[in-house]
């Protein structure tokens, strides 16, 4: 019982480390993120690709008002999973970030530059008393002189840098299969079918094109752009992953 309150003293402090060296409410920040639907990101010579599950939880609810997946810059987009709200304050962070580069010195910001930016602002949220850490994961992804990059931001300020990744649900059935299919020869038309294979490995191998969103930052261009339903839908039957209606009555 000793044992057990005090845990429970180690949970109320953001900033207080128990002694063991952990850091519970950062540790229950990326239990918020596994509770959030998916995000995938997959990174090729050709660019990088953003697909997210967009599951609507009641068919009044407006298609349009769920977001995941964002842009940052002209060439670079942003996937969450977790807490959307936080997930919003931290894509408005990224935006004023790289207007600001752009306006002070006269370039777009780095994909890298902008992420650590983005992780040293989470990283404050676990030393500050009063405040609780971002229950949120990113994906950044983008192209800068001509080179694609994918980034993972953690609740505890954390960067990484990924050739495939996934966060939120299923991460561990999404990371195996990214493991196993993915390949460095992948051209971007093949990076879309792997993140659309990805999401339906863990969905009955079936797909709306509504409930999925779709976006790429193409290497050449170094332009982000978001896929819409028609050409999610066509990528979906090209791979046999589209749901047909008795999927979605199910």
């Amino acid at each position: 019982m000793q044992g057990q309150n005090q845990q429970q003293a180690y949970d109320r402090g953001s900033t207080i480390f128990s002694p063991d060296g952990r850091l519970y409410q950062v540790e229950y920040a990326r239990e918020a993120v596994k509770r959030g639907t998916a995000s995938i990101g997959v990174r090729t010579s050709g660019g990088v690709v953003l697909a997210v599950d967009k599951r609507i939880r009641s068919p009044l609810m407006e298609r349009s008002s769920v977001e995941k997946i964002h842009k940052a810059d002209d060439h670079i987009g942003i996937a969450s999973a977790g807490h959307v709200a936080d997930a919003r304050q931290l894509i408005d962070l990224a935006r004023r970030r790289a207007q600001i580069n752009q306006l002070r010195y006269e370039e777009r910001i780095g994909v890298e530059t902008l992420t650590k930016e983005i992780t040293d602002h989470i990283q404050r949220y676990t030393q500050v008393g009063g405040a609780r850490p971002f229950g949120v994961a990113l994906i950044i992804a983008g192209v800068a002189d001509g080179e694609p990059r994918l980034y993972e931001t953690d609740p505890s300020g954390t960067p990484y840098e990924w050739k495939a990744l996934a966060v939120g649900a299923d991460r561990a059935d999404t990371r195996a299969y990214l493991e196993e299919h993915y390949s460095e020869t992948l051209a971007l038309d093949g990076a879309i079918g792997l993140a659309l294979e990805t999401l339906a490995s863990v969905n009955d191998d079936a797909l709306a094109p509504e409930a999925v969103g779709l976006a790429t930052v193409d290497a050449e261009t170094e332009q982000f752009r978001t896929l819409s339903d028609e050409e999610t839908e066509t990528h979906l039957a090209e791979r046999d992953l589209l749901a047909d209606d008795e999927d979605l009555e199910e």
